[in-house]
């Protein structure tokens, strides 16, 4: 009888040679279901965390005040703004708009911001440009980080990963991971975020594998709409509907609902077609 994945989790030697993801993938084991444990929150700050993220879902220009105004006016709470403003950074998260937000650039020399130019540009083929984000994830007694990159031109998921902490090297990995797979894309957008900001991540986009590296004007949601767009449609079709007792129920209900947005899920602004169709239709002629 094959091993549960619960079992085959205690064949994880940290002490051995093989790196731990690569004994993840030989004993088909997704690393968010190794590393997940319960988050030293209070049971009280994950409830407030999982009402902000339904609410920021639906009205992104909220902000720390007029969330704290709600939660305590309309939800019954009795919180103060600088418990809110921790929980926004902690879910990396701000409102729409030119002000201080918690999703903040790194600064110094080991950081570097690069500029939006999407503004104007003409997208009409498959890997021009790939859009990358991070958004939080509710789990049953805690919570884990979703990075996901999409395809623009077809809305195509290329490349995803559920991790319990934010980091550079995570999101150069799902990277790596999806150009490995899918190819290199033209051009990467991102937010100001500092796992973007940071030398690591945009040293190996622009000069390892010479993407041209653009990032979201600072508080405009907007330039990255179609990202935001399918973080509400991940969280309302299924994270909020079936809520994950750990790290790998919530990895295997997130694969499936990805495997059902690509390649089942029709968009009306792909007139009607799969998100995978439409990528493998446009792709560029190889040289």
């Amino acid at each position: 009888m094959k091993e549960t994945p619960q079992q085959r989790k205690r064949h994880i030697d940290k002490a051995h040679n093989l790196s731990i993801v690569h004994q993840c993938k030989l004993l088909e084991i997704h690393r968010s279901g190794l590393y997940y444990k319960p988050v030293g929150e209070t049971d009280l700050n994950l409830e407030l965390m999982r009402l902000i993220d339904e609410k920021h879902m639906l009205y992104p220009w909220l902000g720390v005040p007029r969330m704290t105004t709600w939660l305590n006016m309309d939800k019954g709470y009795r919180i103060n703004k600088k418990r809110i403003e921790r929980l926004y950074k902690l879910m990396g998260i701000s409102a729409i708009g030119p002000k201080p937000n918690t999703s903040k650039r790194g600064k110094g020399e080991l950081h570097k911001i690069f500029t939006y130019l999407l503004k104007d540009l003409k997208i009409v083929r498959s890997n021009q440009v790939w859009s990358m984000d991070i958004t939080y994830i509710p789990v049953k007694g805690g919570y884990l980080y979703l990075v996901a990159i999409i395809d623009l031109y077809s809305r195509f998921v290329v490349g995803w990963s559920l991790f319990d902490t934010m980091t550079s090297e995570w999101c150069k990995q799902t990277l790596d991971t999806a150009i490995e797979t899918y190819g290199t894309p033209e051009i990467l957008n991102t937010d100001q975020g500092s796992q973007f900001t940071s030398l690591v991540f945009n040293n190996y986009v622009t000069k390892e594998k010479e993407i041209r590296l653009r990032m979201d004007g600072k508080g405009r949601a907007i330039d990255n709409i179609f990202i935001e767009r399918l973080w509400r449609s991940l969280k309302y079709e299924h994270v909020y509907l079936f809520p994950a007792e750990d790290g790998l129920k919530a990895y295997q209900g997130i694969k499936a609902w990805f495997e059902y947005y690509n390649k089942e899920r029709r968009h009306q602004n792909l007139d009607n077609e799969h998100p995978i169709a439409v990528y493998q239709q446009n792709l560029k002629p190889a040289a």
